[in-house]
């Protein structure tokens, strides 16, 4: 995945993201951290060719993404949103087999393979004992395993994750932390993950990518780039920032507004 001098404008006087550079290497988590309002959902909806850029261009294994068909793009990417609701009562099975949907022809119905692979990703996201129950039931890190469970099923090149742990509790937010790492570890999924947890970030990614106000302002390992002058940057706030032996990770605590 290849995002090349991306910029993007909503209107002429908005300026959205301004020429925007990085990669995500097959098999690797990339994160991207920024402040409300930064451009990090506008970024996943270009790269899900949703929007179109003013400038640059975004390339899935060196093809636009503007140049492929919905079905083709959806094969490459599966993009799990915030937030997920339905209309219609639907089991967690049929949210899972909607993500067979770019594989199946004009009023194709699924097929035992399509059920083989949903129930494989069930078990894979540790939801194999909801199939029956109803979606709108579940709670919200339940909610957020199946939509992921959906993304694995449709089997595509990569996932794009709009802050994945947004409104859960902590120990949902570890739950889903741990299983974005095993997947990624397991079955070498490629993800681009947009988050506010910057300890999410240091826990899973191995690059991050920083945008403040539209602009990339650094990118690296979580090593490299988390530091108290990028956090300061991003968010206008002091934090401490360590190595956690118990963790066996850097962790960001933070303190206070900048002063």
């Amino acid at each position: 995945m290849q995002v090349d001098n991306v910029s993007f404008s909503y209107t002429s006087s908005r300026r959205v993201l301004q020429d925007v550079s990085f990669s995500v290497m097959r098999g690797s988590i990339v994160g991207v951290l920024g402040p409300n309002g930064s451009g990090k959902t506008t970024l996943l909806r270009l790269i899900a060719g949703a929007l179109r850029p003013s400038n640059g261009r975004v390339t899935l294994e060196g093809a636009d993404v503007l140049t492929l068909s919905r079905r083709d793009l959806a094969r490459r990417v599966a993009v799990v949103p915030q937030e997920t609701r339905t209309t219609f009562d639907f089991s967690v099975l049929d949210i899972v087999l909607m993500g067979r949907y770019p594989h199946l022809g004009p009023f194709e119905l699924e097929g035992a393979s399509d059920l083989a692979i949903a129930h494989d990703a069930l078990r894979a996201t540790g939801t194999d004992d909801l199939a029956s129950r109803a979606f709108a039931t579940l709670s919200g890190g339940e909610k957020q395993r199946v939509v992921i469970a959906s993304a694995l099923a449709q089997a595509s090149d990569a996932l794009l994750l709009d802050e994945p742990t947004a409104s859960l509790d902590v120990g949902y937010q570890l739950d889903v932390a741990s299983l974005l790492a095993r997947l990624n570890r397991d079955r070498g999924c490629t993800m681009l993950v947009c988050t506010h947890d910057l300890n999410l970030a240091a826990s899973i990614c191995a690059e991050l990518v920083l945008i403040r106000r539209g602009r990339l302002i650094d990118r690296g390992a979580p090593e490299t780039v988390l530091t108290t002058a990028n956090i300061r940057s991003l968010y206008d706030v002091d934090a401490e920032i360590a190595y956690h032996p118990r963790a066996r990770r850097l962790t960001v605590v933070p303190i206070g507004r900048a002063q």
